[in-house]
C-alpha cells in the first residue's frame, strides 16, 4: 500500500552518470538515464520492439539503446531509430516525471498529468551553505511502512542500539505526538543525562566535552509520501536544549527518504545533515560510518520482522502509546492511497 501520485527518491545523481539504471518505484519498472543536456529521465523498463529491460542497453548522445537490437528511445518515449528500420510508428513507452534537486534523482510514479514540482518535499539544509549532509542507500527487505513506524518511536533505540544512540531514559519519558495537517510529529526531550556514544563522539568532534551532562531531544517529522525527518541532538545541560545557542549545542537533522519498491522491499536513503563544522570532511566521514553502523542493527531487526510478518500474516500486532506516532502515519498513507483509488473509479451514469 502506498500512495503513487508523489514524489519519491529513485536513486543518486552519481547513479546515472554514466549508464542507464534499473529500478523498481512502488512496483513499476523504471530504467532512468541522461539525456542530451545531461537532464536524467526515467521510462518503463520496457523495450518497444521485443519487451527487453531498456536498463541492459547503453546511452549514446542522449538516447537509450536497447541492448538487445539497437532500439533508440528518446526521453519522452518515443521510438527514434532502429538500424536499418523505419520505426517512427511504434507506440511511445511510459515515461515518468523526474526532478533532480537536493542532491537526489526525484521520481512521480502515479499520473504524470498530476505532478506538481511544488509538492517536493522542502529541503533548505540542501541549499544552505552553513549546512553539509553525509549519508547513502540501502536495499531493505522489508515494507517500508515497517520503517516508517521505526523512525517514528525511537524508544527501540535502547535495545537495538544499546551501544551507540540507546540510553535508559529513552523508555523512561514518554514522547509527545500532534499532527498538523499530514505531517506527523512526535517529540522526546531528555534533560540533564549523559550523552551516548555516537553523541559523545559527534561532541568530541565538535570540540565540546563528550562526559559534560547535556539536555537531548528527538523530534521526529513523517512527511508524506514516506519520509521522515528528525531534529537530533544534545546541548550543554541547563542552556535550553532544541532552543539552546548554536557555541553550546550539537546537534542535526537525521534523514530518512524511504522509497517503496515492492509491497514487501525499499530503498532507503537516510543521511544526517549538521550545521556545526561544515568543512570537516574527516568529522563527515566519520559520522556517516557511525550512523550506517546505526542503521545495520536496524535493517536485521527490520527484514527479521518482515520475515515473521509474511509467514503469518493472519496475526494482529498489537499497539502501545509509544506507537501512536507511526499510527498516525499510517492513517495518512491510508487516506492519501483511498483518495486516489477514488480518483481512479469512474463514475457510474
Amino acid at each position: 500500500m502506498f500512495p503513487k501520485n508523489a514524489w519519491y527518491v529513485a536513486c543518486m545523481p552519481h547513479e546515472i552518470d554514466d549508464k542507464p539504471l534499473g529500478r523498481t518505484v512502488c512496483n513499476e519498472r523504471m530504467v532512468f538515464f541522461r539525456g542530451p543536456e545531461g537532464q536524467a529521465a526515467a521510462l518503463e523498463d520496457w523495450c518497444p520492439h521485443r519487451g527487453a529491460p531498456l536498463s541492459l542497453g547503453r546511452v549514446v548522445e542522449g538516447k537509450l539503446v536497447c541492448g538487445y537490437h539497437g532500439l533508440e528511445m528518446g526521453c519522452d518515449g518515443k521510438t527514434v531509430a532502429m538500424p536499418g528500420q523505419r520505426v517512427r510508428g511504434f507506440p511511445p513507452i511510459r515515461h515518468f516525471p523526474v526532478i533532480e534537486r537536493y542532491g537526489f534523482v526525484w521520481v512521480w510514479p502515479g499520473d504524470a498529468s498530476r505532478a506538481d514540482p511544488a509538492r517536493l518535499p522542502h529541503l533548505a539544509w540542501a541549499e544552505d551553505p552553513a549546512w553539509t549532509y553525509g549519508g547513502g542507500m540501502y536495499h531493505v527487505r522489508c515494507d517500508y511502512r515497517l520503517m516508517i513506524d521505526n523512525l517514528m518511536d525511537l524508544t527501540h533505540e535502547k535495545y537495538v542500539h544499546a551501544t551507540s544512540i540507546g540510553q535508559k531514559e529513552l523508555d523512561e519519558v514518554v514522547p509527545q505526538t500532534t499532527t498538523e495537517g499530514d505531517v506527523v510529529i512526535t517529540k522526546r526531550e531528555m534533560p540533564g543525562v549523559k550523552a551516548p556514544p555516537f553523541w559523545q563522539a559527534a561532541m568530541r568532534g565538535n570540540g565540546h566535552d563528550p562526559e559534560a551532562t547535556v539536555d537531548r531531544w528527538q523530534r521526529c517529522r513523517f512527511v508524506p509520501p514516506s519520509n521522515v525527518f528528525i531534529d537530533v541532538g544534545v546541548a550543554l545541560a541547563g542552556h535550553g536544549g532544541f532552543e539552546a545557542p548554536a557555541e553550546v549545542k550539537t546537534s542535526g537533522i537525521v534523514v530518512d527518504l524511504i522509497t517503496p519498491e515492492t509491497e514487501t522491499t525499499m530503498w532507503y536513503f537516510w543521511g544526517l545533515a549538521r550545521n556545526f563544522r561544515p568543512a570537516d570532511k574527516a568529522l563527515t566521514a566519520s559520522i556517516r560510518e557511525a550512523q550506517g553502523n546505526v542503521f545495520q542493527e536496524d535493517l536485521e531487526m527490520l527484514e527479521s520482522q518482515q520475515r515473521n510478518l509474511s509467514a503469518q500474516p493472519q496475526r494482529k500486532l498489537l499497539s502501545l502509546n509509544t506507537d501512536l506516532g507511526g499510527v498516525q502515519a499510517r492513517r495518512i498513507i491510508e487516506r492519501l492511497v483511498a483518495a486516489e483509488r477514488d480518483a481512479a473509479t469512474p463514475v457510474a451514469a
